[in-house]
């Protein structure tokens, strides 16, 4: 029987050329997605009025409207946010005039403790989703290095012999480069596992954001529109302040008993119902997998889905966010994977710094250029996403200006240690190898 044989250095090539030439913007999908696992502790950490103390019982939904209405008279309430974590407080997104508003609210005192036109959570969700490049482009940008991250780890396992019998090596005594190749292999190693998650669950983002298959009409969930005939005189006096929340759990809760509501939508233009969603006793989907549709006017309920009851496709497009992201388990699980996110984002320096130290071993003569060409594709595209990022920021966030100087702050970290690690001391190291 003939065997099929690989070429290792074909595999190396594409291994390299992922890690190499998209080095920039796969670096800032990887850590922006990382930093997002842990991004509820850092408004938590960053934010002060965002703390809460757990207590037994949380007060009335309505009390906390009352107290949000006098704080914004002129507001309307867009989106209910009930946070997962206990020493958080609610998430109220308010709307006033053209601006809008991340209130925060405690679930157990009713008080409004203060406001914010971004978060970190938004922040670096936005820039993990879509790197604030908008129609589709930066979805899609995103969504393609799920692909370019499985064929880099199956190109690795191909060229990397015998790996299985590794996973407990690291070389300590043949000089840095050799160490920090063995590194680089060893916690590739590791990542296994998990890079084949982010991959699959990416790969899953881009068949539903792309409608591969027409498999929204599987997943998709048709929500309802009030009727005319459904509502009564009162129909265009219903606000979002007037909206009896309490009673339009109760409700939810009947048709769902285990239903604990973790977002809230209040009546819109777009349907005129009150859309709840929450966790039930199902395991691992998320809050979308369970959703009540309430009419503001009878309370009664208008549309009903329960994950219990939803297919196999809705089933898995409903815990694909739960594990890319490692919320399932609450924060122990976010930990592990953001210390897992970590080590796949130090995979593409460490790779490109192994590269650049090993031309410039090869060639004393002259510098070298991993990324050549590449890098200019790198530079536009990342030029880009600070472009749009700073438009939404002032235009639609409406980031004050402290705000936006710790941003412009972090962003240049980030810019002088990338030049100072890969160009500098890249620099120093061949002109060394040249005296030599």
């Amino acid at each position: 029987m003939m065997k099929l044989k690989f070429n290792k250095k074909f595999f190396f090539k594409i291994h390299s050329w992922i890690g190499i030439k998209l080095s920039i913007l796969f670096f800032i999908v990887c850590f922006s997605g990382t930093l997002a696992t842990l991004s509820h502790e850092m408004d938590w950490l960053f934010i002060p009025e965002m703390r809460a103390s757990p207590a037994h019982e949380e007060v009335s939904r309505n009390l906390i409207v009352s107290n949000i209405q006098k704080t914004f008279p002129l507001g309307e309430i867009g989106y209910w946010a009930k946070s997962e974590e206990a020493y958080l407080c609610d998430i109220v997104q308010v709307r006033s005039n053209d601006t809008q508003a991340y209130v925060f609210v405690n679930p157990y005192t009713g008080e409004v403790q203060g406001a914010a036109n971004l978060t970190f959570r938004r922040f670096f969700r936005n820039l993990h989703y879509f790197l604030f490049v908008p129609f589709q482009i930066g979805h899609f940008t995103v969504l393609m290095f799920s692909f370019l991250l499985f064929i880099s780890l199956v190109t690795a396992l191909f060229f990397y012999k015998k790996w299985w019998r590794k996973l407990f090596v690291l070389q300590t005594r043949k000089g840095p480069l050799v160490f920090y190749r063995s590194l680089h292999r060893l916690v590739g190693l590791w990542s296994v596992p998990f890079t084949l998650l982010f991959s699959i669950t990416g790969m899953w983002y881009f068949v539903e954001r792309a409608n591969i298959g027409n498999i929204a009409a599987v997943i998709d969930f048709d929500a309802p529109v009030i009727s005319e005939a459904s509502a009564d005189g009162n129909a265009e006096k219903i606000t979002s302040y007037t909206v009896d929340y309490d009673r339009a759990i109760a409700v939810a809760k009947k048709e769902i008993p285990t239903l604990n509501v973790g977002s809230i939508s209040p009546p819109n233009r777009y349907s005129g119902l009150i859309y709840m969603r929450g966790k039930s006793h199902v395991p691992l989907v998320r809050e979308r997998a369970n959703r009540v549709y309430v009419n503001p006017t009878t309370y009664e309920v208008v549309k009903v889905q329960k994950a219990e009851n939803i297919n196999t496709l809705t089933w898995i497009n409903d815990i694909a966010d739960p594990l890319h992201f490692g919320t399932w388990g609450g924060l122990i699980t976010k930990i592990i994977w953001f210390i897992v996110g970590l080590g796949i984002s130090s995979l593409v320096l460490s790779g490109i710094w192994i590269t650049l130290k090993r031309k410039a071993r090869l060639r004393k003569n002259r510098q070298t250029d991993a990324l050549g060409a590449w890098k200019y594709l790198n530079f536009i595209f990342f030029g880009l996403i600070m472009l749009s990022m700073y438009y939404q920021f002032i235009w639609i966030y409406h980031v004050s200006v402290q705000n936006l100087v710790g941003i412009t702050m972090g962003w240049a970290v980030f810019i002088g240690l990338g030049y100072y690690i890969f160009v500098y001391r890249i620099n120093k190291l061949v002109q060394s190898s040249n005296d030599a």
